[in-house]
């Protein structure tokens, strides 16, 4: 009579335990489960709401159903061309399958590294198969622009129609068939890939920042003072150009003005000439000797004042100074 009286606190501890331990277990939104029994998966649980459990044998094992974000470590990769950038990258996952999840990776932190191995590995290969300017640019913007003056920092008082080939093409800068955006896409499809396999669905890939190296950059900034320098000369040497063209054009005004005007002078000469001519000619034929004397005198008075002495044995040119008459 004693013993079930001894046995009834042990069933009570017993029957505590399971209380305590719970048939009854409750799925919170942003949450999924996965039952297991035994180590093998008997149900997946992905509606929020209670729940009925074997105590003892039916594990439940929670996981996020919400959207989590991954990120990556800045590494060092080399482009096409061998040039090295620090490249910084991001994404956004969920866990679509979680029976998948729990077979092949079980843990969130192992699902981290999983996402850094792939992301990582398909963000190296991407680089590498791509040049710099893929890379650090999103479109082409920058040559369609340059045929504008103010987009080279140069200012809009400039007639855009001067501004030398060299820099309307936008000599230096090579066109892009990808970009940045681009090449984040073709990461993303990479890598979705890889990771349905575990139960992930990889939402997008953002490059969270690209950067050059400390080498690289120095070589930037070297060839972006070379490219202003380009810039500069070839708008000095513009202007030189106009300065020349502006100089020659003055200077055929110039010769054309002092011709027209040469040739009205010598026009105007002749006709003064012509009408001395001809009032010579007519008071010459008034009185001869009045217009040799009146000649000679205005002879007189132009070569006179320029002679200290004259000497001479022919005095027909001062025989009007001579002559009794």
């Amino acid at each position: 009579m004693k013993r079930p009286i001894i046995l009834l606190p042990a069933v009570a501890a017993v029957i505590a335990g399971i209380l305590m331990i719970g048939p009854v277990y409750i799925i919170d939104e942003g949450e999924q489960a996965v039952v297991v029994q035994i180590g093998r998966i008997v149900r997946t649980v992905t509606d929020a709401g209670p729940y009925i459990r074997i105590p003892f044998i039916d594990e439940v094992v929670r996981y996020p159903k919400r959207i989590m974000a991954w990120d990556g470590e800045q590494k060092s990769m080399p482009t096409r061309e061998k040039q090295y950038i620090w490249v910084d990258i991001t994404a956004r996952w969920r866990i679509s399958d979680p029976q998948k999840f729990y077979e092949s990776i079980s843990t969130i932190n192992a699902a981290y590294s999983k996402l850094g191995e792939i992301i990582d590995s398909e963000v190296r290969t991407v680089v590498a198969e791509n040049y710099l300017r893929e890379t650090v640019r999103n479109s082409n913007i920058i040559l369609e622009r340059l045929s504008t003056v103010g987009s080279l920092g140069i200012g809009d008082s400039i007639d855009a129609s001067r501004v030398p080939a060299l820099i309307q093409t936008g000599a230096g800068y090579e066109p892009i068939r990808q970009g940045r955006r681009r090449l984040a896409e073709e990461i993303l499809t990479r890598s979705r890939k890889m990771v349905p396999e575990y139960g992930i669905e990889l939402i997008d890939v953002v490059a969270r920042q690209i950067r050059y190296s400390d080498e690289l950059t120095q070589s930037v900034y070297a060839r972006m003072i070379k490219e202003r320098n380009q810039i500069a000369q070839a708008f000095r040497s513009d202007g030189e150009g106009k300065k020349a063209e502006w100089l020659g054009r003055m200077d055929n005004e110039r010769r054309s003005i002092l011709s027209a005007a040469y040739q009205k002078a010598e026009s105007i000469r002749g006709a003064a000439d012509a009408d001395a001519t001809r009032i010579y000619a007519d008071a010459y034929s008034k009185d001869r000797s009045f217009f040799e004397f009146w000649r000679a005198m205005e002879s007189y008075q132009t070569t006179l004042p320029k002679f200290d002495k004259t000497l001479s044995t022919g005095m027909d040119y001062f025989r009007y100074l001579y002559s009794p008459r």
